[in-house]
Formats: structure tokens, C-alpha cells, sequence
């Protein structure tokens, strides 16, 4: 059978995301950068900024690129945190989701809500809303890696304390 794209596989695609976790310390207080759900699935609840992959960026684009969409912040400082591909993560189909992760200084980063973001807000650790989607989980790993990279580095018990 001829066919015009040589690369065309009879299996299904899963659809790709990026999800960023960014932590922001003020005060020795830590706190989670969320946004505000403008669409179904989860209107109007709380997840992490991210969105979709475009065909032509790669993931580390899609991750910057969706959270300066949603929240206007630009020039963070990412890095992979850890894939997440629960058969039924997503209530729209099958997808799979590259988290990022990084920690800044609260003060220097004033997020606000835009594209399909109803609203970005710093939230304190101790305070988070109820997550979409798996995010409860994604949380917990990043938690997991803060912990680990906490203890590496002495000077951070003058930024921030974890509980």
C-alpha cells in the first residue's frame, strides 16, 4: 500500500503535555505557583500551569511557552522533574505529561491569569486547594525533589523551610 508519509503507524498516538511546578519562597515560607481552570475538564478548579505540545517545539518549549501563557511569567529557570502516564489521567484521552519544576524567589514573580487561565496565584504550601487531574501526585514528586535537593544544599534553610 503506498502511502505519502512514509512514518504513518497503525498504532495510536498519545497526546503529550507539560505541567511546571514552581515553587516560590518568601519569608523562609515556601509557596505553589497554580492556575485557575478557564475550561472543562475541572472549570474553575486549581492545577499547574501547562498545556499541550505543538508539533513543531519540543518539551522544554512547551513548558516555558505554557507558563508565560497562562501566567505571564517568563525567563524561569525549569528543569524535568518526571514523566507522568496514568492510563486515565486526563478525562480527554489518553495523555502523557512531562513535569517541570523549579524554585524562585516569590517576590521578583507577580503571576496573572491569561489565555485559558482564569487566574494565577501563589498559594502556601499549607493552604493548596483541591488539585485537577493527577496533579496531587505530581505535587508530591516535586515535594519529594525539593526534599532531596533541600538537604544538598545548606544555604537554603536561610530561604525557605520545608515542613
Amino acid at each position: 500500500m503506498e502511502t505519502n508519509n512514509r512514518y504513518c503507524y497503525p498504532y495510536p498516538r498519545p497526546a503529550v503535555t507539560t505541567d511546571s511546578v514552581v515553587f516560590g519562597y518568601e519569608n523562609r515560607q515556601l509557596y505553589v505557583l497554580l492556575i485557575q481552570r478557564k475550561s472543562e475538564p475541572y472549570r474553575g478548579e486549581w492545577a499547574f500551569p501547562g498545556g499541550f505540545l505543538e508539533p513543531d517545539e519540543d518539551a522544554d518549549t512547551c513548558a516555558r511557552r505554557e507558563l508565560k501563557e497562562e501566567t505571564g511569567l517568563d525567563g524561569i529557570p525549569l528543569e524535568q522533574l518526571r514523566t507522568f502516564s496514568a492510563v486515565n489521567r486526563d478525562p480527554r484521552g489518553r495523555t502523557v505529561s512531562i513535569a517541570y519544576m523549579a524554585v524562585v524567589n516569590k517576590t521578583a514573580y507577580h503571576p496573572q491569569g491569561a489565555d485559558d487561565a482564569a487566574d494565577a496565584r501563589w498559594f502556601p504550601l499549607a493552604g493548596l486547594p483541591q488539585l485537577a487531574f493527577d496533579h496531587a501526585e505530581i505535587m508530591q514528586a516535586a515535594l519529594e525533589r525539593l526534599r532531596h535537593e533541600y538537604a544538598r544544599y545548606s544555604d537554603n534553610a536561610t530561604r525557605f523551610t520545608l515542613a
